[in-house]
């Protein structure tokens, strides 16, 4: 256990982080998931925008690594492109 208070208190704020880049995680791979799901098109071309949007400010909060937004966005992009 801890034994200074200001160590207790960085306890409190990394669970309460933690907790909060989980949720943004698990939002951008359910996008992500749906996203790649989408057999239709139009459809995809109209999700990608926010997907995108959401990957760059996932990546900009360091929520994930920015290579990895670019990688996720460009074979996103290739799916759309090889959609009929």
């Amino acid at each position: 256990m801890a034994n200074h208070k200001s160590s207790l208190k960085r306890i409190r704020q990394e669970e309460k982080r933690r907790l909060h880049n989980r949720y943004y995680a698990k939002t951008m791979r359910n996008a992500v998931k749906k996203l790649r799901a989408t057999t239709d098109k139009a459809e995809a071309v109209a999700m990608y925008p926010g997907v995108q949007k959401m990957l760059d400010k996932l990546a900009k909060t360091n929520i994930i690594h920015k290579n990895k937004a670019a990688n996720l966005k460009s074979k996103l992009a290739a799916y759309i492109s090889k959609l009929a």
